[in-house]
């Protein structure tokens, strides 16, 4: 993902890390306000103490105490400056610690304030930019001392003192550089991992849309193949007994109020994972059917004229998974509504037999159709929808012609212990 993460602090960060927005610098949050605050007000404080010490006759610190007046006077002038140029460190972090170089030469009122603007480079900047700075300031320091040294502390003290705050400046930005990426880091990462998560919710809503479909594509192929059965019986029999017309009219009616019911429960299904999000992951209570379920689908089709020959040795059937037994009973219900369509009155003859451990073999078989086809128009999925269904769960799928001429289709499906 190409995404920033903004933070909630961007000066702490480097610069090639820090979000900005898209005309103009980060804004400054009431956290950088207080900050800058508290770091103005602390640079001042230092500042005014030097200022009034190098008046006193003694000074506790000996800091700016010795040195011509004019010194004095610039000392505390540049501090000054020092001071109020910390408002602009955030925007111009590296060319403030250049300019602070050279006036850390002459001002010592002014140290506060010059450490914190190295400190926002160190934090800011690799340690590319960095290091050369800090090393300048080791410089300046040794300039200040030669200008205006130290006869207590000395030469040598002086320089180890100026190295060791130094260094501790240093360690201490690249501590909190090293922590503030990070935290950016794995704000990223975690920000991945959420878009990631959204990514796997989408596609199982998309693979719920699918097997909704196939259910769709199943339910009302078989019951629009019956209604067209049906009716193509009141078609070629014109001179029924008007008691015939009037079953057969309410079979057909039967039929058409059972195919919008199956269809407003498929599509209702679809509307609750839609309204609920997560509910198409899987979680959305799809029609489900049993095994049990089985005997009523073949009397249906047997109440529309099929002959259909039924061969049930499955043990413990009762005690099928939800999804074994769904794709169960598609695969039949498809079988039978392909027979209907390209087979008509042809005997079709169902095998099931397996159980719990073993798996469930079934077959649906049927001859050669005696005569034309009903003319149903097909689409050509249905096959290639069962085979999906049952390769997904661990299964195998085979249809075609066997050597006898018959149309077979067979599949084996695992069934745990």
């Amino acid at each position: 993902m190409s995404s920033t993460v903004a933070p909630d602090h961007p000066w702490l960060l480097p610069a090639s890390l820090t979000a900005r927005p898209a005309g103009g610098r980060p804004g400054r949050s009431a956290r950088d306000w207080a900050v800058d605050t508290i770091a103005f007000v602390g640079a001042l404080l230092f500042w005014l103490y030097v200022s009034w010490g190098a008046t006193l006759p003694e000074n506790p610190l000996r800091i700016g105490l010795n040195g011509p007046s004019w010194l004095l006077d610039l000392d505390s002038a540049l501090g000054l400056l020092s001071c109020g140029v910390l408002w602009l460190r955030r925007r111009w972090p590296v060319a403030l610690a250049v300019a602070a170089l050279p006036v850390a030469v002459f001002s010592v009122s002014g140290g506060v304030a010059q450490a914190f603007v190295l400190f926002s480079v160190i934090v800011h900047r690799p340690l590319s930019v960095s290091a050369p700075l800090a090393a300048g300031a080791v410089a300046t320091g040794t300039a200040f001392n030669a200008l205006r040294p130290d006869q207590d502390v000395g030469w040598l003290g002086t320089f180890i003192t100026n190295v060791v705050i130094v260094a501790l400046l240093l360690a201490w930005g690249l501590f909190v550089r090293a922590r503030r990426q990070l935290v950016l880091s794995l704000r990223e990462r975690a920000e991945r991992a959420e878009a990631e998560q959204q990514l796997r919710v989408a596609q199982a809503r998309q693979l719920e849309r699918t097997r909704l479909a196939h259910d769709m594509h199943d339910v009302l192929a078989h019951r629009i193949s019956l209604l067209s059965l049906h009716a193509g019986a009141l078609e070629f029999r014109p001179d029924a007994p008007p008691a015939e017309v009037a079953k057969a009219a309410a079979v057909i009616r039967a039929s058409a109020h059972q195919a919008l019911s199956d269809l407003r429960e498929v599509l209702g299904v679809l509307r609750d994972s839609d309204a609920d999000g997560g509910a198409a992951a899987g979680e959305g209570e799809r029609p489900q059917r049993r095994l049990a379920d089985l005997p009523g689908l073949v009397n249906e089709c047997r109440s529309a004229g099929m002959r259909v020959d039924v061969h049930n040795e499955v043990v413990a059937s009762d005690q099928a998974p939800a999804t074994i037994a769904t794709t169960a009973y598609r695969l039949v219900q498809e079988a039978l509504t392909n027979a209907r369509k390209h087979a008509p009155g042809a005997r079709v003859s169902i095998e099931l037999n397996g159980g719990p451990g073993e798996g469930l073999t079934m077959a649906v078989s049927n001859p050669p159709p005696a005569v034309h086809p009903s003319g149903i128009p097909g689409t050509g999925t249905g096959l290639a929808g069962l085979a999906e269904r049952v390769t997904l769960i661990g299964g195998h799928f085979r249809n075609g012609t066997t050597p006898a001429g018959d149309f077979r289709v067979q599949a084996w499906l695992p069934w745990p212990a």
